[in-house]
């Protein structure tokens, strides 16, 4: 029995040796593929190889299923080998099913692997993995939170929000049961977003809500950066862009705040608490990105500019070790910004090559472009009125119409259509007519953004102006001065005061054409917008020979050939680029090479 018993216990102990043994060459090799994969540059090739490596050793379950997860997660975040990466998730998924408390491993291969499927367009293969993952993870509260907001973020992108909303109400629930007053209120938060009419008392409770509760302090700053997102977001979209400056000084404070705090300073007690609605990291990428936003649209674009590099520099870093397809929309949301910044401060062509980023970005990813196709086409529609090729303009825009069902940037979209057949002259009449009537802001306005009714008011006394109906078009203007004062809408303040200049020039009113002109040149310098300056400098060359000004009149007459040379200049170097003959794509994926032409085929003579 003794000698049985010694024997048992070598035995034993010698599987303890080997185990130890297979432990230790593992973490060796895990070792050196997390040394790789964290070199600067990264060495993708050689952590794959380490990982690789693990298989022929025929190791257990638990790290064979790991190492397909860490393959799956490397091949997918630094790759374009999609295949392999969707074949090392699949086996993750499939054998950590098989092992009980593998939490980790399970549920980090089911979000992944449903991401990957989501990338790939399959959205019918994500979804019952995330359901079935939702289901076997009702005792790991952070996996059960993370994979409900990814289902419900899943059902938005595809305008399914009442599903959505359903699987946030789960997860308030969820989160009320666990005790986790911390992760009840994003589901509320974002719940709110769909109460329009009841958004400004709801934005004041929770922002009380969140300013009272007690947490600790990483949770407590993660939680007010997600609520001042929304809120912020919230007035841009209304197109507020004065009202929404005490919210955004806010949010830029908050988020030097919370980068001052370390992750690991305090560890919740609540295992629900874990979840954070994303990286710190990330969150700062965003406070940029709503910055720029929020720039742009006040027109102030060196400061959009400046906020733009910072972030594009920090999204560089941040992809190196993390290619979280955020970070790719997060890319493309900015370049989207900085390109129509672009157009404005007359740098059509860097514009061009951005746009062509934003190609490239989309060839790489079929959700990317199925999200931003419409913008990509409404971007190139901006780039053909810039350049003057009108035809491609309207093609361009209408492209866009036909990609979007999103009520904002229809609207947008019709606007700057509705210019181009204005500028077009009698030629789209019967269209014109039919577009300016579904943007009427007199009467049923399609969306409730400020700045968009405003441009509206703009674009009718354009219209107003072109068939000659001088008091008609003042009219609109001043309703567009009104708006635009009141929100801070700098470019649409500069684009009225210049166009009513023009109206009491033609009038012969020279001395009230003076007072809109003067404050309209100043505006413009100061956003720079490059159009507008050439317009008014036209009109001050033009009121300054008729008032008998001589010296005033050159001065204006040498600042209008300044900046119709540059404009020229830029005008021939966008138009002589390969990137140019994008104005033609107008259906399916964005194309792969661009042809180069000869030089330019544009006429600048109506912009100067």
């Amino acid at each position: 029995m003794a000698a049985q018993a010694a024997a048992a216990a070598q035995a034993a102990a010698a599987q303890a040796a080997q185990a130890e043994a297979a432990e230790s060459w593992y973490l060796a090799l895990l070792g050196f593929a997390e040394h790789f994969r964290t070199s600067s540059p990264p060495k993708i090739r050689l952590c794959v190889h380490c990982l690789q490596a693990v298989f022929p050793f025929k190791p257990p379950q638990r790290i064979e299923a790991r190492t397909h997860l860490q393959l799956g997660s490397v091949l997918y975040h630094h790759t374009k080998n999609s295949e392999q990466a969707r074949s090392h998730l699949e086996k993750a998924w499939l054998i950590s099913q098989q092992i009980q408390q593998f939490e980790d491993v399970k549920f980090e291969a089911a979000s992944l692997l449903s991401e990957l499927y989501c990338q790939e367009n399959s959205v019918d293969a994500a979804k019952p993995l995330l359901r079935k993952a939702i289901q076997i993870s009702q005792q790991t509260p952070y996996w059960h939170c993370r994979l409900l907001f990814q289902l419900a973020q899943l059902h938005t992108l595809e305008k399914d929000l009442v599903s959505a909303c359903d699987l946030l109400g789960v997860g308030a629930e969820y989160a009320r049961v666990r005790g986790s007053q911390h992760l009840r209120l994003p589901p509320q938060l974002l719940l709110m977003e769909r109460k329009l009419q009841e958004v400004h008392p709801l934005l004041t409770l929770c922002g009380q809500i969140v300013e009272n509760w007690q947490g600790n302090p990483i949770q407590k700053e993660s939680l007010r950066v997600f609520f001042l997102v929304l809120q912020v977001t919230h007035y841009l979209d209304a197109g507020q862009v004065k009202s929404v400056k005490p919210c955004l000084k806010q949010l830029q404070q908050c988020i030097q705040t919370i980068s001052t705090l370390h992750d690991d300073e305090i560890l919740p007690s609540n295992p629900a608490d874990l979840f954070h609605w994303l990286p710190k990291e990330h969150m700062c990428v965003l406070v940029y990105l709503v910055t720029v936003m929020h720039s742009m649209q006040a027109g102030y674009l060196e400061k959009a500019q400046k906020y733009t590099d910072k972030a594009l520099m920090q999204l560089e870093k941040l992809k190196m070790l993390d290619c979280s397809p955020i970070l790719s929309s997060f890319q493309v949301i900015l370049l989207e910004h900085i390109i129509m910044c672009r157009l404005v401060t007359g740098h059509k062509a860097t514009a061009l090559q951005e746009i062509s980023q934003v190609c490239q970005l989309c060839q790489q990813s079929p959700r990317l472009f199925s999200n931003h196709a419409a913008q990509l086409h409404t971007l190139l529609g901006l780039y053909c009125v810039s350049v003057n090729c009108m035809d491609n303009a309207e093609a361009q825009f209408t492209t866009a119409l036909r990609l979007t069902n999103h009520q904002e940037l229809w609207a947008f979209i019709v606007t700057n259509l509705a210019s181009v057949y204005i500028r077009e002259g009698n030629r789209h009449q019967e269209v014109l007519y039919s577009l300016l009537e579904r943007i009427n802001p007199d009467h049923s306005f399609p969306v409730s953004s400020h700045c968009l009714r405003a441009a509206a008011f703009y674009v009718r006394g354009l219209f107003s102006f072109f068939q000659g109906r001088y008091n008609e078009a003042k009219r609109f203007l001043r309703e567009t001065l009104k708006m635009s004062n009141a929100e801070d809408l700098n470019r649409l303040t500069a684009c009225s005061l210049v166009l009513l200049g023009h109206i009491f020039y033609v009038l012969g009113n020279h001395r009230e054409s003076n007072n809109m002109v003067v404050p309209a040149m100043q505006l413009a310098s100061k956003i720079p917008d490059m159009s507008v300056q050439l317009w008014s400098s036209a009109l001050l060359r033009d009121l300054n020979k008729a008032c008998g000004n001589a010296m005033d009149a050159h001065e204006a007459a040498q600042m209008h050939q300044n900046f119709s040379q540059q404009l020229l200049q830029d005008h021939i170097e966008a138009c002589s680029l390969p990137e140019h003959n994008l104005i033609t794509w107008t259906d399916g994926p964005p194309p792969v090479q661009f042809q180069a032409q000869n030089g330019p085929n544009t006429s600048l003579a109506s912009l100067l």
